[in-house]
């Protein structure tokens, strides 16, 4: 059955490149979450737009599951492909298309890499400012599909903001160019916005008109030890209001650990149990002045107990790597990731909660909290045990999960704030959605996909 589709598939669109050894299927089935094992029928690598296109109509005439794969950095099995799906990966859709000086427009392909895109952009003397860690890894395509936020959303606000274009390729091969790069377009829906969060459920991202902003400015970075869970808002708040915030992170003690055992140098000769990175705009010598005067009123508040500001790049670069080297020093461990999200204004009572309600729950377990704390999002990971076998842990870590899911609802939040529902989320997407957005919604990806073959099985049931 497989081997006959494929080749149906190839003798369909002669030129595309299709894989079929199993090192590729491995490769190509699975995403950062790791708890799926990867079964698609086979790889397609397309080499342009009409590809992509004649790859979906084949798909829909034959009813073939098709799964749009970008860097797989996401974690919540959204480019999970483990139950025959054909993979429709974009890598060698990478290339920048064009640039646009007056409308500060740079248009890409759906698999350039985000640090090549902000490469491209500083050439111009611009920036793309969405920023996280997997930089080097994750690609334009999979930003939009998961309206990816990162390091930088206190300042430039997540991937939506900086959409200004979109070409997606529908689940019946048909190419929808949306909103064209057009900053004022009142000419009925903006189908553009229904692609950023999609998670490939309704088309393919193909190619994508990107807004850039002025040259980032010359910053410093602070990196901060805190008492408590509880000052985490007043030193956000006091920082917001006396400088030029770029970027506002949070990590505990435990995540410490882990970098500073993955090879990072420890900041402090004492530990603490939180650390606060902040970046900020700083020109000359009033933006020293304003730097050291913030620095100086939350020691006063009793809200900081030590700190270091950076001074050059390079030391900034170290106090960078506290933050965003988490991620990969927990890569060895077995973790099961939770990306939530409220209002700032909730943080506080949310986080007082959820900390009462995981310390009671998850006593045996590593737990280790970060989070871009100024845009209201919180990530916790929690290490599996190594003598715990892999499917007990997750029925324990989901029982939880579905506490956290009402504490989220009770506080007007989300499940995912940047990592999308995928396979993970999707039991607990009712503490977000009501019944009705589930109906809309399913009635969009009806419209778009009607065969229901892209991506069947992520976000919610088909």
């Amino acid at each position: 059955m497989s081997d006959a589709r494929v080749s149906s598939l190839q003798a369909a669109v002669p030129a595309l490149q299709v894989l079929t050894d199993p090192a590729d299927l491995a490769h190509y089935g699975v995403d950062w979450t790791r708890r799926w094992t990867p079964a698609p029928l086979a790889i397609a690598l397309p080499a342009d737009v009409a590809q992509v296109q004649a790859v979906m109509r084949w798909a829909h005439a034959h009813g073939v599951a098709v799964v749009p794969s970008g860097g797989r950095t996401g974690l919540s099995g959204g480019a999970v492909a483990a139950n025959g799906e054909l993979v429709l990966s974009l890598q060698k859709m990478n290339k920048v298309l064009a640039f646009e000086p007056v409308d500060r427009l740079l248009t890409v392909q759906a698999g350039a890499a985000l640090e090549s895109v902000q490469d491209a952009a500083r050439t111009h003397g611009l920036q793309y400012p969405v920023d996280f860690a997997a930089r080097g890894s994750c690609t334009i395509g999979g930003n939009i599909a998961t309206n990816a936020g990162g390091i930088r959303v206190v300042r430039y606000g997540n991937t939506r903001e900086w959409v200004a274009g979109v070409k997606l390729v529908t689940g019946t091969g048909e190419l929808l160019d949306l909103n064209r790069g057009l900053v004022k377009n009142s000419s009925g829906y903006d189908l553009r916005h229904l692609t950023v969060a999609s998670e490939g459920t309704l088309g393919v991202i193909v190619e994508a008109t990107l807004r850039l902003a002025g040259p980032a400015p010359a910053t410093r970075v602070m990196l901060l030890a805190l008492p408590s869970f509880e000052v985490l808002m007043q030193v956000f708040q006091a920082l917001r209001e006396r400088l030029g915030l770029e970027a506002f992170e949070f990590f505990t003690d435990r995540a410490l650990h882990h970098v500073v055992a993955h090879g990072a140098q420890p900041p402090f000769d004492t530990a603490y149990p939180f650390y606060v990175v902040a970046e900020f705009a700083s020109e000359g010598e009033a933006g020293e002045v304003a730097l050291l005067s913030a620095f100086e009123h939350c020691v006063e508040q009793g809200w900081v107990e030590d700190g270091v500001i950076s001074h050059g790049d390079t030391q900034a670069a170290q106090l960078w790597r506290l933050r965003e080297g988490i991620t990969e020093s927990l890569a060895p461990y077995v973790p099961y990731k939770n990306d939530v999200s409220v209002r700032v204004s909730a943080m506080p009572a949310f986080l007082a909660e959820t900390q009462a309600l995981l310390a009671a729950e998850y006593p045996q377990f590593d737990v280790v909290w970060f989070g871009h704390i100024g845009d209201g999002n919180l990530h916790i990971n929690v290490l599996k045990p190594e003598a715990m076998a892999n499917a007990d842990f997750v029925v324990e870590c989901e029982r939880v999960t579905k506490l956290l899911a009402a504490a989220l609802e009770r506080h007007g939040g989300s499940i995912s704030a940047e990592h999308g529902i995928g396979l993970v989320k999707k039991p607990y997407l009712r503490s977000t959605r009501s019944d009705a957005e589930i109906t809309v919604m399913r009635g969009i990806k009806a419209a778009l996909d009607p065969a229901g073959i892209l991506n069947p099985g992520k976000l919610f049931d088909p």
